[in-house]
């Protein structure tokens, strides 16, 4: 046999030995060798023997082995087992030219929307103006108090701004303002990531965005707004040139005074016209556009200074970067200190200023609701077609102006006395249930006045801050140095000049006139506002402790440092703070923020205003014995004559505080009804220089030294316009001590007082040391008598004497503080 033919035989073989029915298995390789006879014989496959060894498998098991991945083996025991997928399978989907290619498709799918988005986005005209229109005010009753959008704005041509100026708002807001596209990408993006996670905005834009925003769109932060907004920037840099621009944003910015532009502006804060204005006036208009209400010079505080200065430094030093600015003329520069403002039309009186609080709050609302800037939130309330109601009850309102008229501004006469010119008055009355603002006296007029008195918190609220010591040592279970409990019946050593005890800063404050009144109860020092025992009191509670329940009540206590000498009132405040604190007092400490907003609406959106009262800042009864030793102030202390014996009360139960501070630059009276709190403060203001002056010598009708106590014009004041408004009541109160009620328990002695017995003339031992001349009986009326007051001194002067004792004299009624 050939070997052709024993290949077709062996061919013929294999297909004999194939099975029937069989699924076809690849054909066999054959491997040729040489075989040691030298014959080529063929050597089968792997897969070949495999399916011949299956030859006698089941049906079920041949499945199994035709599934199994090919050239890999079922373990043992298990033939046919199923292959696992490939490992590269979730990979290939990930590849590098993959995902390099979806990154370009989503790139490219961007620029096409974009480009989209350009060619059907047009600039708009321009509908600032149509924008800009009245807001209304309203009284609580409805009735119309002002009306205020006649928009104060001159448009003027660019080649009317010196150069000089121009640069001053390339330097602050856009440097690179000649060079630029118009869009800050940066700043941009920032925008609308915070716009989708709702942080409002952050971060700057440029002249042309500001621009586009200003007179073009509105300042809704939406990220269509933001979208159209880098549209039209691109199309507006493009079309039209860097001067018209320039000139648009500035004739269209707002400035504050209610200002828009800057002819508009330059009269508003220097009396020129905008070419008459220098480097310095224009880098301060630059720098005003930040926070206009906040860098005003006229009603600015220190931080709100300290800001503005550093921003116009930061403006003219830009310029001189820029190569705009020599820097010898640089150097020479001052600051310019603004002009008085010029009020609007139809905001005389006290509208003014009822005006600037309402949109104050209403600005600080927005603020916080849309996470806006403050300029931000003064574009959207000023002239932008509010309707704004407010708490002030028209009827109090009157009472309140009427009562300052006949109690002080009648008795002034500049001509006669130049201190008299100096007399500023303010005034804040809130109901204490609901926390609205009744009526409020901001100044003589908002036209002559622009500082509003009411919210002014620059000047000392000197001893009205006792309570609040007080208030700090019952709600924090304080006890003296020896472990007694402070409350109204606890006795401290009332010697003037004495070294408070335990303060790590040497501390030993005199009282009014230096006057020494030995061992005293708390009630006692209340009444007569004697320095050394809240002082001591201070320390004894821990001055962190007051601070914390200062700012609690409403204090704006950021930045104070927790020091003894606060105890003495050492602080800023103004009467809108201070009705603040003695309502929550009055609310049983229940927290209450004084508004003076109602409602707030425009074309049909209403802002949502929180609940003036709030939560529990102090315990009711530490509130309700403050409330009670504070009454004792009223019958028996300070403000006995003025309030207590006034002819107009009739019946009412008051609780009050006198304060007059170092200098007598200011001076104080804040009572309370069960329904009524209002807070006066007389303050001592050059009419010049604004600078802070003493009040002794006004109207000339207080004898002696003619010092203004807040025991004489500010209760008076309190007391003509609270006796004309309210009925008679009686306080809810939750507690068995202090004035209101009769102690029923002996007075708690501090051995603290005992280390440092009286040695002046004015107090015997057998008065002064004796615990027992204090008697749970007693009044508070009695215990100055048997603590040996000043007024019983020989070598006292009649000058002291309203330290000490009562007078007749309504003027001189032995306020003292």
């Amino acid at each position: 046999m050939g070997r052709a033919d024993e290949r077709r035989a062996r061919q013929r073989g294999g297909r004999r030995a194939a099975p029937r029915n069989r699924t076809p298995q690849p054909a066999e390789t054959e491997t040729p060798t040489r075989a040691a006879s030298g014959t080529t014989a063929t050597v089968e496959s792997p897969d070949a023997a495999a399916a011949q060894a299956a030859e006698g498998a089941t049906r079920a098991e041949r499945r199994r082995a035709a599934a199994r991945k090919p050239g890999r083996s079922a373990p043992p025991g298990k033939p046919g087992a199923p292959g696992k997928p490939a490992k590269g399978r979730i990979r290939a989907l990930f590849t590098w030219k993959k995902m390099l290619g979806a990154f370009f498709t989503v790139c490219l799918l961007g620029i096409g929307s974009f480009i989209a988005l350009y060619m059907m986005v047009s600039i708009p005209a321009g509908n600032a103006l149509a924008q800009t229109q009245s807001n209304v005010y309203k009284y609580s009753d409805g009735t119309v108090l002002a009306r205020k959008g006649t928009v104060n704005r001159e448009i003027v041509d660019l080649s009317k701004v010196p150069k000089d100026v121009q640069h001053t708002f390339v330097a602050a807001e856009n440097k690179t303002f000649y060079n630029d596209n118009g869009i800050d990408l940066r700043g941009m993006a920032r925008g609308l990531y915070n716009t989708a996670m709702g942080r409002g905005t952050q971060g700057g834009s440029t002249i042309t965005q500001q621009y586009v925003k200003n007179y073009y769109l509105d300042q809704n932060q939406t990220i269509t707004r933001k979208l159209k907004e880098l549209v039209i920037t691109l199309k507006v840099d493009r079309e039209k040139s860097k001067d018209y621009i320039l000139a648009g944003y500035i004739n269209t910015s707002y400035y504050g005074r209610g200002a828009y532009g800057i002819q508009a502006a330059a009269q508003a804060y220097y009396h020129v016209d905008a070419e008459k204005l220098s480097v310095q006036q224009g880098a301060y208009l630059a720098a005003l556009l930040q926070a206009p209400s906040q860098y005003d010079w006229a009603v600015a505080g220190p931080i709100g200074k300290k800001l503005v200065t550093a921003r116009w430094n930061y403006v003219l030093d830009n310029m001189v970067k820029q190569g705009w600015l020599d820097k010898s003329k640089r150097d020479a520069m001052t600051f310019p200190v603004p002009k008085e403002p010029k009020a609007a039309s139809g905001l005389d009186g006290q509208k003014g200023y009822l005006v600037e609080l309402a949109n104050t709050q209403l600005e600080n609302q927005l603020m916080k609701e849309q996470g806006i800037t403050r300029s931000e939130a003064e574009a959207l309330v000023v002239d932008q077609g509010w309707t704004i109601t407010l708490n002030i009850d028209p009827k109090r309102q009157k009472k309140l102006e009427a009562a300052v008229k006949s109690q002080l501004t009648s008795k002034l006469d500049g001509k006669k006395r130049k201190v008299d010119k100096n007399v500023q008055a303010g005034a804040v009355s809130v109901d204490p249930k609901t926390g609205k603002i009744v009526a409020m006296y901001g100044g003589v007029d908002y036209y002559k006045h622009y500082t509003d008195n009411a919210t002014r918190a620059d000047y000392q609220p000197a001893s009205t801050f006792k309570p609040i010591i007080l208030a700090a040592a019952l709600d924090q279970d304080a006890k003296t140095q020896d472990g007694k409990d402070i409350n109204a019946n606890t006795i401290y050593d009332g010697t003037s000049g004495r070294p408070v005890k335990g303060s790590d800063i040497a501390f030993a404050p005199p009282n009014e006139d230096d006057a020494d009144y030995g061992k005293i109860t708390v009630q006692t020092a209340m009444n007569k506002s004697v320095n050394s025992v809240f002082a001591q009191m201070g320390v004894d509670v821990g001055m962190k402790n007051v601070l914390k329940t200062a700012d609690d009540l409403g204090l704006d206590t950021e930045g104070l440092q927790a020091v003894p000498a606060m105890t003495l009132g050492t602080m800023g405040a103004s009467p809108l703070e201070m009705a603040g604190v003695y309502a929550t007092l009055d609310n049983h400490g229940q927290k209450v923020t004084p508004s003076i907003l109602a409602s707030a609406e425009k074309t049909g959106r209403k802002v949502d205003l929180p609940n003036p009262v709030g939560e529990q800042v102090v315990s009711r009864e530490a509130a309700d014995q403050v409330t009670s030793v504070l009454t004792g102030v009223v019958d028996d202390g300070t403000a006995k004559v003025s309030v207590a014996q006034n002819p107009l009360r009739r019946g009412q139960q008051v609780a009050g505080k006198t304060g007059t501070s170092d200098n007598n630059k200011s001076a104080w009276f804040t009572g309370y009804t069960p329904d009524l709190v209002t807070s006066v403060g007389l303050f001592g203001e050059d009419a010049k220089t604004h600078n802070q002056v003493s009040l002794t010598g006004a109207t000339g009708l207080i004898p002696g030294t003619g010092r203004i106590n807040g025991g004489g014009y500010p209760a008076q004041i309190w007391a003509a316009y609270t006796f004309g408004v309210t009925k008679k009541a009686k306080f809810d109160l939750n507690t068995e001590l202090g004035a209101a009620v009769k102690p029923t328990e002996s007075p708690s002695i501090s051995s603290t007082p005992s280390e440092t017995p009286s040695q002046t003339p004015s107090s015997t031992p057998s008065k002064s040391a004796s615990p027992p001349a204090q008697s749970p009986s007693q009044s508070p009326s009695q215990t100055p008598t048997k603590s040996a007051p000043p007024s019983q001194t020989p070598s006292q002067t009649p000058s002291q004497t309203p330290t000490g004792g009562i007078t007749d004299n309504p003027l001189d009624p032995a306020g003292g503080q």
